[in-house]
C-alpha cells in the first residue's frame, strides 16, 4: 500500500496524462466534424474519458464493444460501468485536488458522451432519449463526500460536485422518479445551507438547472416547480442564517429567468415576500432581482408582474398591516401608488381576506383605496362580488364558507337602509354570470383538489339559490341557463380583455371549456360557434394547444350526433393543418377527437361526412383514415369534387385551405383523369363553372393569412388549365336588395334585416376565429333578431308560440337550419355592448386614409351615425362595432344602403358630402400625380361604381313604383303623399348622380378598366348627339373611342360594327381591328408601315414583335428583329426582355438565356418561364420546385386582383399557369426516361404515351385560337427538346401547329411548321401539307400532292398489293393511313374527276383499314347515300336498294362506334329503312331483310340513348304498315321506354291518346308487350301513372271555359289534383322540362357505354298548386303551377291546340343549339335559341312551359312611348297607313317614313339602360339580345316563320334574351295571308335601335352569318329532324291532302309535306328568292345575310305589312 502522499502524487501524474489526452480531444473541431468523424472514433474518445473517471479499474469491455451498438445504448453502458465501479469501491484517492479533478472529469463526461464536446445545448440532446446521468452522478458524489464528518472536505470539491451535477442535468433526458428527485433536491438543499458562499451559489446553480430540466421534460412542470419552492426555497427564506437567505434570493432570481410560467410566477411571489422584510440587504437584493428579471424579459416592471397579480396582490394585502413596507416597495417597483395598486387588484385580494375572515385587513384595504364611500366595505364587496363569492364557495374547511358568507352578508346589510332586502341569494343573482364563470374557470385547473373545490362550489351555489324549493336543481341546469354569458366571459378572459394572463392561466381557462361542455351535455351546441371560434384560435398557439385539444375533445364528445356535423369540417381541417405543431400528448388527444368523429359517430354524420378533411398525409391516423375510406367507399370522384367545392367556399379559412389542398390532390389523381373528363367535348360539365368560380373566389379571397390559400388556388387553376371560357358558364349569385321605403314599411325592413342575418352575418359569425369580432357579430345578430320580433319560444320545441306574430313564425320557419342553430342561443340570453363613440372625420375621407380598408370602414362608420329615419337607425347602429374590424366584407355590404339612405332622406349637407366623396375618388383615378397606392385606387373606384349601380337600380325601381301609382285611378290621399315622397327622393338622388360629370366618370371607368361602364356612357352620349342631328363627321372621334373600348372588351364583333361608321380608319384603328380578329399578318404590315415613319418608337417595335410572336415566327423574324433593335437601342433591353428570352430558347441558345435572366432583375412572365426551363435543363429539382412556386404566385397576380366573374379577363394569366403546370408534369415524366433505359421499351413508351394523352386532353379543352394554342405547343416543344429521349414528340407538335395555323388563316406559319415537322421526322406530314395547299385555294394540286405522297409510301393499290395486310405497323400508323385514304376519297369525290366506283373503293379501303372509326364509316355511308340520291326513280328501285343497304350498314356502324355524326346518321337510317317499308314493291326485295338485320343489330349493340335522340321520329313512324319493320320498330320503342321511362313516356303517351285509332292501338300494343316482358315493376307502374296523368291533363285542356278567371283545381279537376301528394313520392314522374327530356351525348373522349345522358337530379312532380288561372286569350289556355322535387315552382299552360308544330320546332331548335355549341365561332359568341318545353298530349291538346321573367316587346314599347306622351295606335297612325294603301309601291317607302315613322322615334335602347343599369349587365344583356335575335331571325327565315308581331316576341328581363312564342304561322304560311308577310323576320326600327349605335352591323350581322353558315353546313341533319312532320302530319296538311283527293287527285302526304319542306331545303342550299321572284339565286353566306337584312329593313316592304303587325314599332 502506498501512503497517502505517494498515492496522491501517483494519481496526480495519472491525471496529467489523462488531462493532456482530453486537451487534444477538446481542441476546436471544424464545422463538419460530426459529419466526418466515425462512430468508432467517437467511442475511442468516450472510452478515454470514462477510464479517467473509473480509474484505477480498467475498462476492458470498451475495447471489445460492438461497433454497431447505437450511441444511446453505449452511453447507458458507460454509465452503468461507472455506477458499478462506485457501488463496489470508494474513491481511490480522497485528496482534495484528486476529488476536485474527478468532479471536473465527471462534469465533462456528459458532454463527451452526448455530443463529442462539439456544442452543449439541451436542444442538441433531444435525439438521445432515456439517458439518466443524475443517479450515477449522485452515487459518485456521495462516494466523494462520504465520511465528511470525520474529515474535512474542501469547499472547492463541493463546488465541483454541484457544477458536475448541474452539467449532468443539462444532458439528462430521462425523467426522475420521485425518490431520485427527492434525493437530488435534498442534496442541493444541503449545499444551499453551506457556510461557504461559493458552495451555496454552486448549489443554487444546480437548482436552477433542475428547474430548467423540469420545465423542459415534464408534461406538467407546475407541480414539481411549486413543490420545490414550497419544500426547499421557502424554508430557506425563513432561515435565520442571513447569508443563506441572501444566496437563496439570488437563486430565486436566476430561476425566474428560466422561462415565463410556473418558475417565473413562483420566483416573483417569493421575491415580493422579501420586500417587507426588515433586513435591508435582503430587501435590496430582492428589488435588484426583480429589476433584473424585468430587464431579462425586456418588459417594464408592471408588464412583468401584471399576469401574476392574482398571486402577488394577496401576499401584499395580507401583510398590509404587519409589513406595510412590502406594498410600498412593490408599488415603487411598478411605479404605482398603493391605492391604485389595491384598487386594481381588489378582485384578487378581497376573496382571500374574506376567506381568512380578516376584517382588519379588509378595513385596511378599504382605507387605502380611499373611495367616496371608503368606510363602507359593502360597496367594495358589491363591485367584486363574483370573485369573492367564487372563492368563498370553493373553501373546503369546515364551516369556512358559511362564516365567510355571514361576514359578507353582515357587511352588505350594514351599508343599506333596508338590511332585510339583502340576502345571499340576492347578492348571487346580481353577479350570477360572472360568478358561474369564475367557478367554471377553476374547473380547468390541473390540480384535482382545485377542480373538486370548484365542483363543490357549484353545488353549494346551486343549493343556496334553490333555498327551500321542493324540486332540486342540478348544477348543469344552472350552467345551461347562463351558457351564452359564461362562454362569452370565458372568451373575454382567455383573450385578455380585462387583464393579462399567464400561459398557465390561459391553459386553465381553456380546459374549463371542456369541463363546461361535460357538465352541460348536448345543449352546449347552442354556444358551439363561440366555443369553436376560441378553440380554432387558441390551437394555433403551441403552448396552449394541449389544453385547447383537451376541451375540443370534450366539446365534441358532449354534442349530440345531429349537432356534431356542423363542426366536423373546421375540426378536421384545423387538426390536419396544425398536426406537425402538436405535442405527442396533443396528437393523442387530437386522434381521440378524430376517432370520435369518424370511427364512433361517422355513420351518423350523414352529409357532414363530406366535410371531413383528408387524413392520408398523417401516418398516425392510418387506421382512422381507413375507416373514413370505408364510410366513403361508394363515393365517386365527381361526388368528391362537389363536396370539396362546398368546403372550399366555406367562410372558415382553415377549412378552405385544407379543401384546396385536397382538391389539388383530387385533380391530379389518375393523371388528371377527372378534370379531363369534365372538360371534354363541345360543352363542359356544369360543375366546371362552379369549380372555376370557387377557385377564383379562393384566389381572390381577402384577409389575413390567405397566402397559402391563394397559392393552392393558383396551383389548382394551373391543373385545370386554360379551359375554353366559351364551353362553360360561371354561376351568377346576386343577393342584393334595394330598399324603396327607407325601412318605413315593416315587411321590407324585416326582409332586409333577415337578409343581413342570413347572407352576411351568420357566415362571418361561424367562420371567424377572432373572438372579439365574433362577439360584435353576435350582438348585431341579436339586435336584428329582436327587430324581426323573434323570441326564444320559436326555437324551443313544444313552446307556446301564440304570442309571436304569425309573420315572425313564418319567417323563422323558412330560415336555413344553420341560421336557426346559430341564432337560437342569441335569442335566449341577450348580450350587452356599448356602442363606440362617433369618430369625427373631415370630408372627403378618401385622402386622409392610407388603405381601401380604412376608407371603407371610416366612411361606413361615419354614415351609420348619419342615417335618417328611426327604423334605419335601429337597424344600422348595431353595426357600429362590426364595421371597424379587419374584415371589410360587412362594411362593403352596408355601404350602398347607407349612401342611399343619406342621399334620399338625409340632410342636404350630408348628401353633398357623399357627392364630394364620390367625385374625389373618381378624380383620383385620372390624377397622374396621385399618391394613393394602385390597390387603393382600384378597390375604391370599384366600390364607387358599385354605389352608383345601386343608386341607379333604386331610381329604376322608384320610377316603376311611381308609374304604378299613377296608373291607379283610385288612389287615396295617402297614396298621393307616398307618390310625392317617392318623387322627392327620385329628384334628390337623381340630382346627385347627374351632377357628376359623365366625362369624369367615363375617364375614371376607363382608367380602372371598367370598360363596360365607359362604353355605356359613351353610347348614351352618341345617342344624345344623334338626336340633336349632329353630323356623322363630328362623331368620328367618339366612334374611334368606341372602337378602342370594344378592343379592350375583346369584342371583335362590336369593333366590326363600329368600323362601318368610321369614314376614314386610322392606322391605329386598323391595327386594333386586325389584332382583335386574329389577322396578325395584316397587323404586322400596319406596324411595319408605322416603323418606316418612326423607327425609334419602342411601342411600334413591341407591336410588331407581338404580331411575329402570335404568328409563330420565333426562329427567324422575331429573334432577328429583337437582335437588330437592341443593337441600335441597347437601353430597350428591359422592355424587350421577354421577347428576347423566348426567341433565344426557341433556337436552343440556353447560354444566352442564362445570361439574359441573370443580368436582369425584371421578371415578366416569359422570364419566369425561362428560369424554370433553365432549372429543368440542369435537372435541379429543388430549384424547379421553388421557381414554379414563385412563378405561379407572380403570374397569378391578375387573378388574385380579379373576381370570380373575371375568368375571361384574366385568361392570359390562366394560360401562363397552364404552361407552368405542363412544365412540371413534363419534367416529372421526362426526367425519368433516361433512368428507364433498362426497362422494356414498351414500359417506357407507356409512361410517355400517358403523358402525351394527358397533354392532348389539356390542349383540346383550351380556347381554340391560334394565339392561345400556339404558345402551349411552343412550350411543350421547348420542354421536350431539353431531353434527348423526348425529342421525338416535337414532330407531332409541329404538325398540330400547322393545323391550327391553317385553320386560323396563317398559311405561311403553317408551311413553316410543316417544314419543321418534316425535319423532326413527324409521321405523315404530307396529310397536313396537302390540307394547307387545299386551304390556299388549290384543290386539284392538293389532291395530286396527297396522291403522290401516298404512292411514295405505298398506300395506294398501285404500289402495294391490295390483298396484303401489313402487320408491322402500329395502331397509330394504321389510323393515320385510314385517315389518308378517307381524305383522298373525299377529295376525289369533290373533284368530280373520278368514277364513283373508284371513289367508293377508296372510301371502303379507309373503312376496312380502321373498321371502328366512326368518321370512316360515316363518310363511306354519306358517299353512297349521295350516289343514291343522284339516281333516277327507276334506278332507285333497283341499284338503289343495294346502295341503301350499304348506306345503312355504314351508318349503323358509325352509330355503334361514336356520337359525332349521330344527328346525321341515325335519322337517315330511320328514313331509309322505314321509307322502304312503306313502299310495298321495294319492301318485297331480297335486300330489305338484310336492311332489317342491320337495323336490328344496331339496336342491340348501340347504346339506347343514341336511339332516344331520334325518339320523336321513331314514334312518328309507329303507323308503319310493313309487319317486319313494325316488329323491329316495336322492339326499339320498348327498349327505349324500358331504359329511359321517365323521359320516353312523355312523347309516347301522346300517341297513346292519339285521335288516330290505328296509332293509338299500335302504342297500346307496344306497352302491353313491354309489360309482359319487363321485370321492372317500377316501369309498369310508371306507364300506368303516365297514362292516367295524360288523361287528366287532356281533360283540363279540353274543358270549355268562356271567360278568364281563377279556378280551384282541387274542386274542378279533383283527380288531377289528387294524383300527387307531397307525402307520396312514389310516382316519380318527371316534370316535362326540355332540359330533362333532351339527351346529352358524350364527348368523343368519354366512354359511351357508361355515359349518363340525362340530368340525375331532374325535378319530378311533387304536387299541383290549387289555383288554375284561365288566360284572357282566344283559346282560353289554363295556367297551372307545379311544385318540383327540387323545391322550385314550374308553370305550364294547358292549351287546346295542335302543339306538334311547336314541339317539332323546339326539337329542331334543341338540335341546332347543340350544333351551335359544337362550333367554336358560335360557341365563342354564345349563340343560342331560347327554348322552352312543349309537350303534345295528342293532336288536339298539349302543354307549353310558361317562360318566366319575360315581357312582350309591345308592352315595353307601350310603356316607353306612353312616358313620352305618345300612343302606339292613335288616329294619326291609322291615317298614315290608310295613305300607304293608296300609294304606289315605288313611293310607299318614302311615305311610310314621312307619315308614320317620323311619329315614333326609336326608343328601345332606353329599356336596356333602365332594366340593366349596371354597365356589365347592360352590355351582356344587349349582346344576348343581339345574338339571340340574330339566331332566331335566321332560323325563322329558314323555317318560314311568320306572324312575328310584338306580342309574339318576348324580352327576358333577367338577361335581355329574345324569346319567340306562337309558331302556328310556319312553313311560309304568312305568304298566303290576306296581307302577305313579305319580310323574312322582324327587324323594325326599334328592334334595330336596341342593337346599339351600330345597328345591324357588327354583332347582329356576324351572328347571322355564323348561324346561317352552320344551318347550311348541317342541311341534311336538320332536314332529317323535320322528317317527323311527314309521318306525323299536321292537321292542316291532312286537310290539304283531303281537299286534293276530293279534286280526284291521288295525293300522298309526302307530296303535301314537300310543299312546306321543299323551300326549307332550298334555303339551306343557299338559294335566295326575292318576293314573288320565280327563281332564286345561289348566294354566299355573307351575301345571303345581307339580302335578308335588306329585305327585313326595307321601308318599302315594311310599309306593305299589315298594320296589326306594327311595322312602325
Amino acid at each position: 500500500m502506498l501512503d497517502s502522499g505517494a498515492k496522491g502524487s501517483t494519481y496526480a501524474a495519472f491525471l496529467d496524462v489523462v488531462r493532456n489526452r482530453l486537451q487534444i480531444l477538446e481542441a476546436p473541431l471544424d464545422v463538419n466534424r460530426n459529419a466526418t468523424s466515425s462512430l468508432a472514433s467517437w467511442k475511442t474518445r468516450a472510452r478515454d474519458v470514462v477510464q479517467a473517471v473509473v480509474n484505477p479499474q480498467v475498462m476492458d469491455w470498451m475495447d471489445d464493444a460492438d461497433d454497431s451498438q447505437v450511441d444511446v445504448a453505449y452511453i447507458i453502458r458507460c454509465l452503468e460501468e461507472i455506477n458499478m465501479r462506485f457501488e463496489r469501491d470508494p474513491v481511490w484517492n480522497d485528496a482534495t485536488e484528486a476529488l476536485q479533478d474527478l468532479a471536473k472529469q465527471l462534469g465533462a463526461l456528459s458532454c463527451f458522451l452526448f455530443h463529442d464536446n462539439v456544442s452543449c445545448s439541451p436542444a442538441a440532446n433531444a435525439n438521445k432519449e432515456g439517458v439518466c446521468f443524475v443517479a450515477t452522478y449522485l452515487k459518485v458524489a456521495f462516494r466523494m463526500l462520504e465520511n465528511e464528518d470525520t474529515r474535512k472536505v474542501h469547499h472547492n470539491v463541493y463546488v465541483a460536485v454541484y457544477d458536475a451535477l448541474a452539467k449532468s442535468l443539462r444532458h439528462q433526458t430521462a425523467l426522475l422518479d420521485d425518490r431520485l428527485f427527492e434525493d437530488l433536491a435534498t442534496f442541493i438543499g444541503r449545499g444551499m445551507k453551506a457556510a461557504e458562499r461559493v458552495v451555496r451559489m454552486a448549489a443554487g446553480r444546480t437548482l436552477v438547472e433542475l428547474i430548467r430540466f423540469v420545465q423542459r421534460t415534464y408534461d406538467r412542470p407546475k407541480e414539481p416547480v411549486v413543490a420545490t419552492f414550497q419544500n426547499r426555497l421557502v424554508p430557506l427564506l425563513k432561515n435565520r442564517d442571513s447569508k443563506a437567505r441572501e444566496t437563496t434570493i439570488l437563486t430565486i432570481g436566476h430561476i425566474g429567468k428560466i422561462s415565463p410560467g410556473p418558475a417565473l410566477r413562483e420566483s416573483l411571489c417569493a421575491l415580493v415576500q422579501q420586500l417587507g422584510t426588515l433586513n435591508p440587504i435582503h430587501k435590496g437584493t430582492a428589488v435588484l432581482q426583480l429589476h433584473s428579471l424585468a430587464k431579462h424579459y425586456k418588459k417594464s416592471p408592471f408588464s412583468l408582474t401584471m399576469p401574476y397579480l392574482d398571486r402577488i396582490a394577496p401576499i401584499l394585502a395580507r401583510r398590509l398591516i404587519t409589513e406595510p413596507d412590502g406594498i410600498s416597495e412593490f408599488c415603487n417597483f411598478i411605479s404605482m401608488t398603493p391605492a391604485s395598486f389595491l384598487k386594481l387588484t381588489l378582485r384578487h385580494t378581497l376573496p382571500r381576506l374574506f376567506a381568512d375572515n380578516d376584517l382588519k385587513g379588509l378595513q385596511a384595504v378599504s382605507d387605502t383605496v380611499q373611495e367616496k364611500e371608503a368606510s363602507k366595505l359593502g360597496f367594495l364587496v358589491l363591485e367584486n362580488s363574483a370573485y369573492i363569492l367564487s372563492h368563498v364557495f370553493m373553501l373546503q374547511g369546515v364551516g369556512q364558507t358559511n362564516r365567510a358568507l355571514q361576514l359578507i352578508l353582515t357587511l352588505m346589510q350594514g351599508d343599506v337602509h333596508n338590511p332585510a332586502a339583502v340576502t345571499i341569494p340576492s347578492i348571487i343573482r346580481s353577479c350570477l354570470v360572472n360568478l358561474l364563470t369564475e367557478l367554471v374557470a377553476e374547473l380547468g385547473d390541473e390540480d384535482a383538489d382545485v377542480t373538486e373545490a370548484a365542483n363543490d362550489g357549484l353545488r353549494k351555489l346551486t343549493r343556496v339559490l334553490q333555498g327551500d324549493a321542493e324540486r332540486s336543481v342540478e348544477v348543469s341546469a344552472k350552467l345551461k341557463d347562463q351558457m351564452l354569458g359564461i362562454i362569452t366571459t370565458l372568451n373575454d378572459m382567455v383573450q385578455e380583455v380585462r387583464e393579462k394572463k399567464t400561459p398557465e392561466s390561459k391553459q386553465k381557462i381553456l380546459r374549463s371549456f371542456g369541463e363546461f361542455a361535460r357538465r352541460v351535455g348536448k345543449d352546449v351546441s347552442n354556444v358551439g360557434p363561440q366555443i369553436m371560434a376560441t378553440l380554432q384560435t387558441m390551437v394555433l398557439i403551441p403552448e396552449l394547444s394541449d389544453a385547447t385539444l383537451y376541451s375540443w375533445y370534450w366539446f365534441l364528445f358532449s354534442l349530440d350526433s345531429k349537432d356534431l356535423g356542423s363542426h366536423v369540417g373546421s375540426t378536421t381541417a384545423s387538426f390536419v393543418a396544425r398536426w406537425s405543431t402538436f405535442s405527442p400528448r396533443g396528437r393523442e388527444v387530437a386522434k381521440r377527437c378524430l376517432n370520435l368523429l369518424i370511427v364512433e359517430r361517422g355513420a351518423q354524420l350523414g352529409d357532414h361526412l363530406a366535410e371531413i378533411a383528408d387524413l392520408s398525409s398523417i401516418p398516425e391516423l392510418y387506421e382512422t383514415n381507413q375507416h373514413l375510406a370505408y364510410l366513403r367507399a361508394e363515393w365517386t370522384p365527381y361526388y368528391c369534387l362537389t363536396t370539396l367545392l362546398d368546403r372550399l367556399e366555406s367562410e372558415s379559412l382553415p377549412i378552405a385551405i385544407q379543401s384546396a389542398a385536397e382538391l389539388k390532390t383530387l385533380l391530379l389523381d389518375g393523371d388528371e383523369e377527372l378534370i379531363r373528363s369534365l372538360t371534354a367535348g363541345d360543352f363542359f360539365d356544369p360543375i366546371v363553372g362552379r369549380l372555376i368560380a370557387a377557385l377564383y373566389a379562393a384566389a381572390c379571397r381577402d384577409g389575413e393569412n390567405t397566402e397559402i390559400l391563394h397559392d393552392l388556388a393558383l396551383d389548382c387553376i394551373g391543373i385545370v388549365g386554360a379551359i375554353d371560357p366559351d364551353r362553360f358558364e360561371l354561376p351568377v349569385r346576386d343577393s342584393h336588395m334595394v330598399i324603396l321605403s327607407n325601412y318605413a314599411e315593416e315587411e321590407e325592413a324585416t326582409d332586409f334585416a333577415l337578409h343581413l342575418i342570413r347572407d352576411v352575418l351568420v357566415n362571418s359569425f361561424r367562420s371567424t376565429s377572432d373572438v372579439k369580432y365574433q362577439s360584435h357579430l353576435a350582438f348585431a345578430i341579436q339586435e336584428l333578431l329582436q327587430f324581426c320580433k323573434f323570441s326564444i319560444s320559436l326555437a324551443k320545441p313544444g313552446s307556446n308560440t301564440s304570442s309571436v306574430p304569425l309573420r315572425a313564425r313564418t319567417r323563422w320557419s323558412k330560415l336555413p337550419r344553420i341560421v336557426v342553430e346559430t341564432c337560437t342561443p342569441l335569442l335566449e340570453k341577450p348580450l350587452h355592448l356599448a356602442y363606440p363613440a362617433q369618430i369625427v372625420v373631415s370630408h372627403p375621407i378618401y385622402p386622409t386614409t392610407a388603405t381601401y380598408r380604412q376608407w371603407v370602414q371610416g366612411w361606413t362608420s361615419h354614415l351609420i351615425h348619419n342615417v335618417s329615419g328611426d327604423t334605419a337607425r335601429q337597424i344600422f347602429r348595431v353595426f357600429s362595432p362590426v364595421v371597424r374590424s379587419t374584415d371589410v366584407g360587412v362594411a362593403r355590404h352596408l355601404l350602398p344602403h347607407l349612401v342611399l339612405n343619406v342621399l334620399a332622406y338625409g340632410e342636404e349637407n350630408a348628401a353633398q358630402s357623399i357627392r364630394t366623396e364620390l367625385v374625389t375618388v373618381l378624380e383620383d383615378q385620372v390624377n397622374p400625380n396621385s399618391s394613393a397606392s394602385a390597390d387603393k385606387k382600384l378597390l375604391c373606384a370599384q366600390a364607387v361604381f358599385m354605389l352608383l349601380d345601386h343608386l341607379t337600380k333604386y331610381l329604376r325601381e322608384i320610377r316603376l313604383n311611381i308609374a304604378r301609382q299613377k296608373a291607379d285611378a283610385k288612389r287615396s290621399r295617402t297614396h298621393h303623399e307616398i307618390m310625392l315622397e317617392g318623387q322627392e327622393q327620385l329628384v334628390r338622388v337623381e340630382s346627385i348622380l347627374t351632377s357628376i360629370d359623365d366625362g369624369l366618370m367615363a375617364k375614371a371607368a376607363f382608367q380602372c378598366k371598367a370598360y363596360a361602364r365607359t362604353l355605356m356612357n359613351l353610347e348614351q352620349h352618341i345617342i344624345a348627339q344623334r338626336e340633336r342631328k349632329t353630323p356623322t363627321t363630328e362623331l368620328q372621334d367618339h366612334y374611334e373611342r368606341l372602337h378602342e373600348i370594344y378592343a379592350y372588351l375583346d369584342e371583335p364583333d362590336g369593333m366590326e360594327g363600329v368600323s362601318t361608321v368610321i369614314l376614314s380608319p386610322s392606322l391605329e384603328h386598323q391595327i386594333r381591328q386586325h389584332e382583335s380578329t386574329g389577322r396578325w399578318t395584316s397587323a404586322q404590315s400596319c406596324w411595319e408601315v408605322r416603323l418606316q415613319h418612326d423607327p425609334d418608337n419602342l411601342d411600334y417595335h413591341l407591336g410588331l414583335l407581338r404580331c411575329l410572336r402570335n404568328l409563330g415566327h420565333y426562329v427567324d423574324s422575331l429573334r432577328t428583329h429583337v437582335k437588330g433593335v437592341l443593337t441600335s437601342n441597347p437601353d430597350w433591353g428591359p422592355q424587350l426582355l421577354g421577347y428576347h428570352v423566348e426567341s433565344e430558347w426557341m433556337v436552343g441558345h440556353w447560354e444566352e438565356v442564362q445570361k439574359l435572366v441573370s443580368e436582369s432583375e425584371a421578371r415578366p412572365p416569359l422570364v419566369l418561364m425561362a428560369q424554370v426551363l433553365l432549372a429543368m435543363r440542369s435537372s435541379d429539382e429543388e430549384a424547379i420546385t421553388a421557381l414554379l412556386s414563385t412563378a405561379r404566385r407572380a403570374l397569378g397576380v391578375s387573378i388574385t386582383a380579379s373576381s370570380s366573374s373575371g375568368y375571361r379577363r384574366s385568361y392570359e394569366a390562366v394560360l401562363d399557369l397552364h404552361l407552368m403546370h405542363e412544365l412540371e408534369i413534363i419534367n416529372r415524366v421526362v426526367k425519368n426516361l433516361p433512368n428507364e433505359m433498362a426497362m422494356p421499351t414498351q414500359v417506357r413508351d407507356k409512361s410517355f404515351d400517358k403523358l402525351l394523352q394527358r397533354l392532348a386532353a389539356r390542349f383540346d379543352s383550351t380556347l381554340p385560337s391560334f394565339r392561345i394554342r400556339e404558345p402551349i405547343l411552343n412550350m411543350r416543344r421547348t420542354a421536350f427538346n431539353l431531353n434527348v429521349e423526348a425529342k421525338d414528340a416535337t414532330g407531332q407538335l409541329w404538325l398540330t401547329s400547322a393545323k391550327i395555323a391553317r385553320k386560323a388563316g396563317h398559311s405561311q406559319t403553317a408551311y413553316s411548321a410543316i417544314l419543321q415537322a418534316q425535319r423532326s421526322d413527324a409521321p405523315f406530314p404530307f396529310i397536313e401539307s396537302a390540307r394547307l395547299v387545299r386551304a390556299r385555294g388549290e384543290p386539284l394540286r392538293a389532291l395530286q400532292e396527297l396522291e403522290n405522297s401516298m404512292k411514295l409510301l405505298g398506300f395506294l393499290a398501285s404500289q402495294q398489293g391490295e390483298d396484303v395486310i401489313d402487320l408491322t405497323t402500329s395502331p397509330d400508323d394504321t389510323r393515320m393511313k385510314a385517315k389518308a385514304h378517307s381524305l383522298h376519297a373525299r377529295w376525289m369525290a369533290d373533284s368530280g374527276r373520278f368514277e364513283d366506283s373508284k371513289v367508293h373503293k377508296e372510301f371502303l379501303a379507309a373503312a376496312e383499314m380502321w373498321p371502328k372509326w366512326e368518321s370512316g364509316q360515316f363518310h363511306l355511308g354519306q358517299f353512297q347515300d349521295e350516289c343514291y340520291k343522284a339516281l333516277s326513280p327507276d334506278e332507285k328501285k333497283q341499284r338503289g336498294m343495294r346502295m341503301n343497304l350499304q348506306t345503312v350498314r355504314a351508318f349503323t356502324r358509325a352509330i355503334r362506334y361514336g356520337s359525332k355524326y349521330i344527328y346525321q346518321t341515325l335519322p337517315r337510317v330511320l328514313t331509309i329503312w322505314l321509307d322502304i317499308a312503306e313502299d310495298e314493291e321495294r319492301a318485297r326485295s331480297e335486300i330489305y331483310p338484310k336492311i332489317n338485320a342491320e337495323v336490328q343489330r344496331a339496336i342491340k349493340q348501340a347504346p339506347v340513348y343514341k336511339w332516344y335522340t331520334a325518339f320523336p321520329q321513331i314514334v312518328s313512324r309507329i303507323g308503319v304498315k310493313n309487319q317486319s319493320a313494325y316488329d323491329i320498330l316495336s322492339l326499339l320503342l320498348q327498349s327505349v321506354i324500358q331504359e329511359y321511362p321517365k323521359q320516353a313516356l312523355w312523347p309516347f303517351t301522346a300517341v297513346l291518346k292519339s285521335t288516330s285509332s290505328a296509332r293509338a292501338k299500335r302504342s297500346r300494343a307496344v306497352l302491353q308487350k313491354m309489360r309482359m316482358q319487363t321485370t321492372k315493376h317500377s316501369v309498369a307502374k310508371m306507364v300506368s301513372s303516365m297514362a292516367k296523368l295524360t288523361e287528366e291533363l287532356l281533360k283540363l285542356c279540353r274543358a270549355e271555359v268562356k271567360e278568364a278567371k281563377v279556378m280551384s283545381m282541387s274542386r274542378t279537376y279533383k283527380d288531377l289534383y289528387r294524383m300527387f301528394k307531397p307525402e307520396d313520392p312514389s310516382h316519380d314522374i318527371l316534370i316535362p322540362l326540355q332540359e330533362s327530356l333532351t339527351a346529352n351525348l358524350p364527348p368523343q373522349s368519354a366512354s359511351e357505354n357508361t355515359h349518363q345522358p340525362f340530368p340525375v337530379d331532374a325535378p319530378t312532380f311533387v304536387s299541383f298548386f290549387d289555383e288554375v288561372e284561365v288566360m284572357n286569350s282566344l283559346a282560353k289556355p289554363k295556367k297551372m303551377s307545379i311544385k318540383g322535387s327540387n323545391g322550385q315552382i314550374f308553370t305550364f299552360l294547358g292549351k287546346k291546340d295542335d302543339l306538334r308544330k311547336d314541339g317539332r320546332l323546339m326539337d329542331f331548335d334543341s338540335i341546332l343549339n347543340k350544333l351551335l355549341k359544337s362550333d367554336s365561332e358560335a360557341r365563342r359568341r354564345q349563340l343560342r335559341i331560347r327554348t322552352y318545353s312543349v309537350v303534345s298530349l295528342n293532336e288536339e291538346c298539349g302543354l307549353i312551359q310558361w317562360v318566366p321573367n319575360t315581357i312582350p316587346v309591345r308592352s315595353v314599347l307601350t310603356a316607353l312611348y306612353t312616358r313620352r306622351g305618345q300612343s302606339l295606335w292613335n288616329g294619326e297612325v291609322r291615317l298614315g297607313f290608310e295613305k300607304l294603301k293608296a300609294t304606289p309601291v315605288k313611293e310607299v317607302g318614302e311615305v311610310f317614313v314621312r307619315e308614320v315613322l317620323s311619329l315614333y322615334p326609336p326608343v328601345m335602347h332606353e329599356w336596356f339602360a333602365e332594366t340593366f343599369p349596371e354597365p356589365s349587365s347592360w352590355l351582356s344583356s344587349r349582346m344576348s339580345y343581339s345574338r339571340t335575335a340574330a339566331v332566331m331571325s335566321m332560323v325563322g327565315y329558314i323555317l318560314g316563320l311568320g306572324d312575328r308581331h310584338c306580342e309574339n316576341i318576348l324580352l327576358d328581363t333577367n338577361c335581355g334574351d329574345i324569346v319567340h312564342v306562337d309558331f302556328d304561322c310556319l312553313f311560309e304560311k304568312g305568304h298566303v295571308l290576306e296581307t302577305p308577310e313579305i319580310v323574312p323576320f322582324r327587324l323594325t326600327q326599334n328592334m334595330v335601335d336596341a342593337l346599339g349605335v351600330t345597328g345591324v352591323e357588327g354583332v347582329f350581322r356576324i351572328a347571322c352569318e355564323v348561324t346561317l353558315r352552320l344551318l347550311r353546313q348541317n342541311k341534311d341533319c336538320l332536314m332529317n329532324v323535320l322528317d317527323a312532320f311527314v309521318h306525323d302530319p299536321l292537321v292542316e296538311w291532312e286537310e290539304k291532302r283531303r281537299r286534293l283527293e276530293r279534286s280526284n287527285n291521288v295525293v300522298d302526304i309526302r307530296a303535301v309535306s314537300q310543299d312546306a319542306l321543299g323551300p326549307i331545303e332550298e334555303k339551306l342550299q343557299g338559294l335566295f328568292k326575292a318576293w314573288k321572284a320565280p327563281v332564286g339565286k345561289q348566294l354566299s353566306v355573307s351575301n345571303h345575310v345581307q339580302s335578308l337584312i335588306h329585305q327585313a329593313t326595307d321601308n318599302t316592304n315594311l310599309a306593305r305589312m299589315y298594320i296589326g303587325w306594327a311595322p312602325h314599332q
